[in-house]
């Protein structure tokens, strides 16, 4: 007599359709897996909304006046807009190039024909601290933590920053309204 289980099926190849359906199961189990897994991963390194809304601003021109500044956020970070003084501006243009660390024209960092417009990121480029306006041997910005300082057009010109004030990307919409970004 043959020795056989009861239950048990003697040939392992009878109901193909079975073992193909837990393999697919088992396949699509690992795929949802690794998906569930890898979805926060991937998910995180997306810009965090708070920033995504700042990523470009509009500013009414028209509440600075000639010699002021206003500190506005953008992407973060302190932005710089200056109403600058005819004084401010001769004492830019009159800077040689050759007195400059980094060495940039005045009229390189404003829009033509508003030279009295500066905007710039108010981040010293040392260490990332924020300069104050006023301070300093250059009539410009000063870093106290570490002694930088800039001039009226936000150039480097003692200290230990290694590069000037940045500008950033930035337009007029109209004649009192910018747009940053």
């Amino acid at each position: 007599m043959a020795d056989t289980v009861v239950g048990a099926n003697p040939d392992p190849h009878a109901d193909p359709s079975r073992r193909d359906f837990i393999h697919i199961a088992a396949v699509a189990g690992a795929a949802g897996a690794v998906a569930g897994i890898a979805w926060p991963l991937i998910d995180q390194m997306n810009p965090a909304g708070d920033t995504l809304a700042l990523a470009s601003i509009e500013f009414d021109l028209s509440k600075v006046v000639e010699g002021q500044q206003v500190v506005i956020k953008w992407r973060g970070k302190p932005l710089f807009v200056r109403n600058r003084t005819a004084a401010e501006i001769q004492k830019a243009v009159a800077t040689p190039l050759s007195e400059l660390r980094d060495p940039e024209t005045d009229e390189a960092r404003h829009k033509p024909g508003k030279p009295q417009w500066l905007v710039l990121i108010g981040t010293c480029t040392h260490l990332g601290c924020v300069p104050t306006f006023g301070g300093g041997d250059y009539g410009g910005w000063f870093c106290p933590c570490h002694g930088s300082h800039y001039d009226t057009s936000g150039r480097i010109r003692k200290g230990p920053a290694p590069k000037n004030l940045a500008v950033p990307d930035w337009d007029f919409l109209s004649d009192t309204k910018i747009k940053v970004g």
